[in-house]
C-alpha cells in the first residue's frame, strides 16, 4: 500500500475513533438552556488536539454550553480562507423505540450506530481529522484553516454559532464556510447518477396564533364564547392553506436531474405529481413551497374549567424571498371573517438564506465531487431545515453543506437517517466524507 493509501487509511481510522467518543458523550439537546452540556464534546475535540499546534478558543454562551475553534493560521494573509462548522450537540431520543443503546456508538455489519451518528457527527468527526492533519504538517496551509465544534445547532444555534456571530464575531473567519449534509446521490430515472450539494436553506416564521372566550365552569356550557372551538376553526384553516410553488432555478435544476418524462417534469415544474419522486416527495414539496406546520396547541389546565384562552403555533418555513408581511398577510387571508379574533405573534423569524452556484469554494466542492465521481452532475439544492451556515451567509459569507456517500446512499435514504430511531452511519461513509474533505482541504488551502 502506498504511503498516501496508508495516511488516508489513518484519517479515516482517527474520525472513525473520534465519531464514537462524540457519540459516546450523548450532548442531548431538548432546547432548554441546560441541557446539551456539549462541555463534554468540546473537552473531547481539545484532547483530540492535544499536541497538534492548533490555535484552540473555547466559546461558553451558557454553563456548559461550550463551542470549541481550532485554528491553523495560514502562511499567505491574501488567501481564502475556510471555515469548518461542525455541530456537537445531538436530539434526544424515545428509548423504548431503539433496538440497542443509542450512545454506545456500536458497529455492526459496517454500520456505526448512535444518535447523531448521521446528524452530524460523523461529518463533524471527519472535519476534527483533516484540520488536525493539516495543524501536525511541517508546511502551513496558504490560507487559515479553522474547525469549529459548536454547540446548539439543534436549537437553532442561539446558545452556539448565533452567539458567537453577535457576542465575538471576531473569533474565527465567517467568508468560506462548510457544514451539513451533502454529497447524497440522486435516484436518476435511467440509472445514471447526480450529487447533491447544498447552497442554501428555508428560513424560519414561527407563529402563535392567540383567540380568548369565556370562562367558567365546565358544567354550564350553554351561551359560552369557547375559546377551544374557535382555536379548532383556526388550526382547520391554516392547515387548508395551500401556497404555490416556487419554480426558481434551484427546483427547475432539481427536478430536470432527475431525467423523468417530459410530461411528469412539467407536472413536478408547475407543483404538482410529487407522487413521482417516491420517498423523496416530502422533502421536494418543502424544497419547492413555504410550509405551514401546525405544531403545537394549548388550551386549559382543568378539565372542569374552561379555558379564556387557547393558541396554536406554527412551525412556517419560508424560501428565499418570501417576507414576514407576506406571511401574516397570508394567515389573515385564511383567518378570513376570524382575522380580528385572533391575535398574530411572532416568535422566531429568520429570513432564508442561500449561497451562489459559483465563486472559489464552490468550484473546489465541484472539482473535489468529480475527483471521487467523475462524470457525475452536480445538483444545488436548499435544505427544508436549518443549520449554522446560515449565521456565515448573514455575515456576508457563504456556505455549503458538504459531505461524500457512496452511489448506494440516496437523498432519500441520508435523509430517513436524521432524528430515525436506530440512526446510523455508514463506515464507507466516513471514509468517503474524511478523504473528501482532505481533499477539498488541499485543493483550496494548498494545505
Amino acid at each position: 500500500m502506498s504511503e498516501t493509501n496508508d495516511h488516508d487509511e489513518q484519517l479515516t481510522q482517527d474520525a472513525v475513533g473520534l465519531l464514537k467518543k462524540l457519540i459516546r458523550n450523548a450532548c442531548v439537546n431538548d432546547g432548554t438552556p441546560n441541557s446539551g452540556q456539549e462541555v463534554r464534546n468540546a473537552n473531547t475535540l481539545e484532547e483530540f488536539f492535544a499536541g497538534s499546534g492548533a490555535i484552540v478558543r473555547r466559546f461558553e454562551s451558557h454553563p456548559g454550553r461550550v463551542s470549541i475553534a481550532f485554528t491553523v493560521e495560514g502562511c499567505d494573509p491574501d488567501a481564502e480562507p475556510l471555515t469548518l462548522m461542525g455541530h456537537t450537540d445531538v436530539v434526544p431520543v424515545d428509548r423504548p423505540k431503539w433496538s440497542m443503546d443509542p450512545f454506545a456508538a456500536e458497529e455492526i455489519n459496517g454500520r456505526i450506530y448512535g444518535r447523531g451518528a448521521t446528524d452530524m457527527l460523523y461529518i463533524t468527526a471527519a472535519m476534527a481529522a483533516v484540520t488536525r492533519d493539516v495543524a501536525r504538517g511541517s508546511t502551513a496551509p496558504r490560507g487559515t484553516l479553522t474547525f469549529v465544534g459548536l454547540a446548539d445547532e439543534e436549537a437553532r444555534g442561539g446558545l452556539g454559532a448565533g452567539w458567537i456571530a453577535e457576542n465575538d464575531p471576531e473569533a474565527f473567519n465567517w467568508k468560506n464556510c462548510l457544514s451539513e449534509e451533502g454529497g447524497s446521490h440522486l435516484p436518476v430515472q435511467d440509472g445514471s447518477d447526480a450529487l447533491i450539494v447544498v447552497v442554501g436553506e428555508k428560513g424560519a416564521a414561527q407563529r402563535r396564533l392567540v383567540v380568548h372566550g369565556d370562562a367558567g365552569h365546565g358544567s354550564t356550557p350553554y351561551g359560552r364564547d369557547l375559546a377551544v372551538a374557535r382555536i379548532a376553526e383556526v388550526a382547520r384553516r391554516v392547515a387548508a392553506i395551500d401556497p404555490p410553488v416556487r419554480s426558481d432555478e434551484l427546483w427547475e435544476g432539481y427536478v430536470k436531474a432527475f431525467r423523468f418524462d417530459p410530461d411528469t417534469e412539467k407536472q413536478l415544474l408547475g407543483g404538482e405529481g410529487y407522487e413521482n419522486l417516491g420517498g423523496l416527495a416530502r422533502y421536494s414539496h418543502a424544497m419547492s413551497h413555504l410550509t405551514i406546520a401546525p405544531t403545537v396547541l394549548r388550551a386549559g389546565a382543568a378539565i372542569n374549567v374552561f379555558p379564556s384562552t387557547a393558541y396554536l403555533e406554527l412551525d412556517i418555513r419560508p424560501l428565499p424571498g418570501h417576507t414576514q408581511d407576506e406571511i401574516d398577510e397570508m394567515l389573515r387571508e385564511a383567518l378570513g371573517e376570524l382575522a380580528g379574533e385572533v391575535e398574530i405573534q411572532h416568535l422566531i423569524t429568520e429570513d432564508a438564506t442561500v449561497s451562489p452556484t459559483f465563486g472559489p469554494l464552490y468550484d473546489a466542492l465541484l472539482a473535489t465531487f468529480q475527483e471521487f465521481f467523475p462524470g457525475t452532475p452536480v445538483v444545488p439544492t436548499i435544505a427544508a431545515g436549518g443549520s449554522d451556515l446560515r449565521f456565515a451567509r448573514a455575515k456576508g459569507g457563504v456556505g455549503y453543506g458538504f459531505a461524500l456517500h457512496s452511489k448506494e446512499q440516496t437523498l432519500g435514504s441520508v435523509l430517513n437517517q436524521l432524528h430515525s430511531h436506530d440512526e446510523y452511519v455508514e463506515l464507507a461513509d466516513v471514509d468517503l466524507t474524511t478523504r473528501a474533505y482532505r481533499s477539498l482541504v488541499r485543493r483550496f488551502l494548498g494545505a
